[in-house]
This record gives C-alpha cells, structure tokens and sequence, in this order.
C-alpha cells in the first residue's frame, strides 16, 4: 500500500500535460487543488488516495510491530509512526483545500493576510505542516533504523542521500514560505516545495521495496 501511495502522490506531475495555469516555480503545490481551480479536483483526489493509502500501510506496520519483537526498537516505532501521521495529515489536506491562490493572486493573498479567507486556509496550513513533519520523522528515524538494526537493505544503502536531500529542499522551501510571508517575493518557492514532495514520494517508494525485498529473503 505504501508503494502505491508513493505513486499517487506524484499526482502533482500531471501539470506536465494538463493546463493547469499554474506556475510551478513560484506557487504551492496545493494550489493545484484550490477550490477555484478547474482541475482541483483530480489533484484532491490523488493526495487523498494518497494519504490513505499510505495510513492504511503505516497502521498496518505499526500493528505487526507491536505484536512482534521489534516493538522494543523505538527507532523503528518512530518512523513507521511518521509515516502513519503523514499520511492520515495528507487525506486530510485533500478535504482542507485552498478557496484560492495566494502565490499569483495578490486579491487572495491580501485576503488571506486580512483573514477574510475561509477557515479551511488556517487547518490546511496545520495539516500540511503536520504531514511534512510525519514525512521526515519517518525518513529520518525509519533510514536510521534500517541502517542501526540491520535490516531494509536498499533503505540503509540509499536513504542517507535522500534524507540528505529532502532535509536540504526543506529547508529550501520553509525560507521561500518565510519570504514570501514576509513580502519578499516567492523566492522560487514553487520549485523548492515540489523538490520536496517529490523526494518523500521517492523515499516512500524506496521504503515499499525494500519491505517487499525484505519479506523474498
């Protein structure tokens, strides 16, 4: 399930081909999926089937762990945790869109800063800030785990880089937000947050095969 919510969740890779009028250097991903956007709802959709999915896998996880021995590696509880937390905090996004788009429109934006926008704007913020932190919780403690107990081979040999990575887009994106916040401009924020969506997708995917790989042996 986790395989398949990784796959779903580079929905967003769909602005390639469909006209989304979206700039996706200078806005945020969930702008696709803002209410007033004509394709918003197939974006909601795909972070929603994504979210759920990988809940459904992390739970599951989580369960088998502590019916097993390896409840007592709390760096495994963590991570599996992190991942459970993202993607129940992703299905809620779906059902917490944006009314509009702050990014390239300066009436929704100035709207949003007066706090004349609907309150989905203030809990989509949360949940979005919620699932990026389940998101590098369970790389960070999952890709530790994998590398400290012995087990997840390919996660241990390539997860070092991704976290790397992810921790260098994150930090990439949360300057562009402060900016942006801050009036500055979008400082190519955009960019930054699909490097960063993109990276979980990929760590998730990598995680999904390397239990698979793991349950062959």
């Amino acid at each position: 399930m986790v395989g398949l919510g990784a796959a779903a969740y580079t929905g967003w890779v769909l602005e390639v081909v469909l006209a989304t009028g979206v700039d996706p250097v200078q806005t945020y991903v969930s702008e696709l999926a803002a209410q007033d956007q004509p394709l918003g709802g197939v974006f909601r959709a795909t972070d929603f089937a994504a979210g759920l999915l990988v809940f459904l896998g992390g739970l599951l996880a989580l369960l088998r762990l502590l019916r097993g021995a390896e409840a007592r590696r709390p760096w495994t509880l963590a991570g599996w945790g992190g991942v459970t937390l993202f993607g129940a905090a992703t299905a809620a996004d779906a059902w917490l869109p944006l009314s509009c788009r702050p990014t390239a429109d300066p009436v929704c934006a100035a709207r949003e800063t007066a706090g004349l926008v609907p309150a989905t704007h203030q809990a989509h913020a949360v949940s979005s800030s919620l699932a990026m932190a389940g998101a590098l919780a369970g790389i960070v403690a999952l890709t530790l785990a994998a590398r400290r107990y012995g087990r997840l081979a390919p996660l241990a040999r390539y997860g070092p880089v991704l976290v790397g990575l992810e921790l260098l887009a994150t930090a990439w994106t949360l300057t562009a937000i402060s900016l942006f916040t801050a009036g500055h401009g979008t400082w190519a924020l955009g960019a930054g947050q699909r490097l960063q969506v993109l990276l979980v997708a990929l760590w998730l995917g990598l995680l999904a095969y390397s239990v698979h790989m793991e349950r062959r042996l």
